[in-house]
């Protein structure tokens, strides 16, 4: 029995839609922009404009939310939902609503890798711990943002 068929045993028929693989791949690729979005300006606000770890950390994560939010419309949730600006608009604050769970995690963790555990990685003369360590944070913060985007923003298990 493979990975995906042991957690359809556990997962309830009515949030089946969950464990698409094709979904959570879609997700995941459009998580790699984000997480890509989220560390160019982390890299940017922190090692060209000065700005702390924390701020351009939470400036890099709404950049990230605004990114991803787009493509999951347009890509992995494509044809999920009603149509309309409205419709448009409710899904983004409820998208920002849903995700401020993923991202109270997302910056517990990074705040733990960075402020309570005093790594250092230097490279050519600079530490660059904050940017290494947050991948390590938008992972942890993945999984608690599929489900609930999944759950609350796109409604995946009123398919149907």
């Amino acid at each position: 029995m493979d990975i995906e068929q042991q957690v359809r045993r556990i997962v309830p028929d009515r949030f089946e839609s969950l464990v698409s693989g094709v979904r959570f791949g879609q997700f995941v690729s459009v998580g790699v922009v984000g997480a890509i979005s989220d560390n160019t300006v982390l890299a940017v606000l922190g090692l060209a404009f000065g700005v702390s770890d924390m701020w351009a950390k939470a400036a890099g994560v709404e950049t990230a939310i605004l990114v991803m939010f787009l493509v999951n419309e347009h890509w992995t949730f494509a044809g999920q939902g009603e149509t309309g600006r409205r419709s448009f608009a409710k899904r983004l604050g409820k998208s920002h609503l849903v995700r401020s769970g993923g991202v109270a995690v997302q910056l517990a963790v990074y705040w733990l890798l960075t402020q309570w555990l005093m790594i250092e990685l230097v490279i050519a003369g600079t530490d660059l711990w904050f940017i290494a360590a947050s991948p390590l944070a938008i992972g942890v913060a993945m999984l608690v943002n599929y489900v609930a985007e999944s759950v609350f923003t796109w409604q995946v298990h009123a398919d149907g």
